[in-house]
């Protein structure tokens, strides 16, 4: 079966691969989570400080790993780097197994950082190389979906394994020796597309000839033009700029169902099986949009993220209002899916500020975005709890929906800009 990709096809076994690289990168992190209350026990002699490392080790890890993935991805074999990252991982997943004493899991923590780091700039760059157009739309929904689809199953399936045995999380950690099988399938080059006209006319009239070679391995479709980028770094710096502020904010909003929900909903007497079950929801309702990002895009068209972004304000307004769980659930839902269509919608225009060569740098760039986002939420959060000199747990949620209107105001007042106007026509 081949898979169109706007400028020619790949074999399905290709899309499958890429979509592998795409699950591992919601895993950093996740197998920790459900011990962290066992780790005073099991490490009796650990500080706060131990424990808290284990958790942001990796994240402080995977920004600057990012940032060196996007630039050698420019001039080395992207394949190598890929594989070498997804190696790192696995290691990882393996070395925690066998790890019994706090030093070791920081070590293996770090080992995860970095091998996270590489290949997370890489799932997007595989996307960019292979697909263009409303293909490429398409394929960074279905990736962003197949991220937080496993990010989702990981997180129920971690939980349980806890309950058996402390290392048994860490089997998600194995999960890249599945992708170092498909990446196999593409094939190694040194990330410099071919770009002539020639080129590309020559591979069509050898297709049409009807020949009956086939490719045991998946090329880089080649770019049908070199973009022009302005300035004499191959990427358009502005527009870069202003797509890593917009999704650095937009990603600090919605945070707040993940980092403040629970605590509003402590003051407000559910469980918390309760907050497990909404921000479940929440997480859910960021894949769903992917499967439908083209359709997604071609009914609301150049205003598709202002909508995203009203419906973000739309669920942040019915968390805070309400203390019923009736009105939670859809807030939650709304915050969810207007960050499920932004999140690929900002991958796929990042490509197009960029020359091929740069792109996976650009994405780098933008991805980084999102950990320090995370890294950097609650202080920010705490920042202006103290600056207004309040405790209130529905203050996170007035203060992003403040935060959301203005980047509705700044998205609307730019929305004929064709890169953050988002013209799929």
């Amino acid at each position: 079966m081949k898979i169109n990709t706007g400028r020619g096809t790949i074999p399905l076994i290709t899309l499958v691969g890429i979509w592998s690289v795409s699950a591992l990168t919601s895993l950093p992190g996740l197998a920790v989570s459900p011990i962290l209350g066992q780790l005073t026990t099991i490490f009796p002699y650990a500080t706060e400080l131990d424990i808290q490392m284990l958790t942001s080790l990796p994240s402080l890890l995977i920004i600057p790993f990012v940032l060196l993935a996007g630039k050698l991805a420019e001039k080395r074999d992207f394949v190598r780097l890929l594989k070498v990252g997804l190696w790192m991982f696995a290691a990882s997943g393996v070395l925690y197994l066998f790890s019994d004493k706090m030093w070791q899991l920081m070590v293996v923590s770090a080992l995860l950082g970095i091998g996270s780091g590489l290949i997370i700039p890489l799932s997007t760059g595989l996307v960019s190389r292979y697909f263009t157009g409303e293909y490429r739309v398409k394929q960074f929904g279905y990736s962003s979906a197949i991220t937080n689809v496993t990010l989702v199953v990981a997180t129920a399936v971690t939980g349980y394994l806890a309950e058996v045995n402390w290392h048994l999380p860490f089997v998600v950690y194995l999960l890249p020796l599945v992708s170092l099988l498909l990446v196999g399938y593409l094939k190694g080059d040194t990330g410099q597309p071919q770009k002539t006209e020639d080129t590309a006319n020559r591979g069509s009239e050898e297709g049409q000839r009807g020949s009956c070679k086939t490719e045991d391995t998946a090329t880089v479709v080649p770019e049908e033009s070199k973009r022009a980028i302005p300035g004499k770094y191959g990427i358009h710096v502005r527009h870069l700029l202003q797509l890593m502020l917009f999704y650095g904010v937009t990603t600090y909003v919605v945070l707040a169902v993940t980092f403040d929900l629970p605590f509003l909903m402590e003051a407000h007497h559910f469980s918390s099986g309760n907050s497990g079950l909404m921000i479940s929801l929440f997480f859910l309702a960021i894949m769903a949009p992917g499967f439908f990002l083209g359709h997604i895009v071609k009914w609301m068209g150049k205003h598709t993220k202002f909508y995203s972004l009203l419906s973000i304000a739309a669920g942040l307004l019915l968390i805070w209002i309400s203390p019923k769980e009736w009105l939670i659930i859809p807030g939650c839902m709304l915050v969810g899916l207007g960050y499920g269509v932004i999140q690929p919608l900002i991958y796929d225009e990042t490509v197009d500020t960029a020359i091929p060569e740069k792109t996976t740098l650009a994405l780098a760039f933008v991805m980084v975005m999102n950990y320090l986002a995370i890294l950097l939420s609650p202080f920010i959060t705490d920042f202006f709890q103290t600056l207004f000199h309040t405790n209130s747990k529905e203050f996170p949620f007035i203060f992003n929906l403040c935060i959301t209107l203005l980047a509705m105001w700044w998205e609307y007042a730019r929305k004929k800009d064709s890169l953050l106007g988002g013209s799929y026509e």
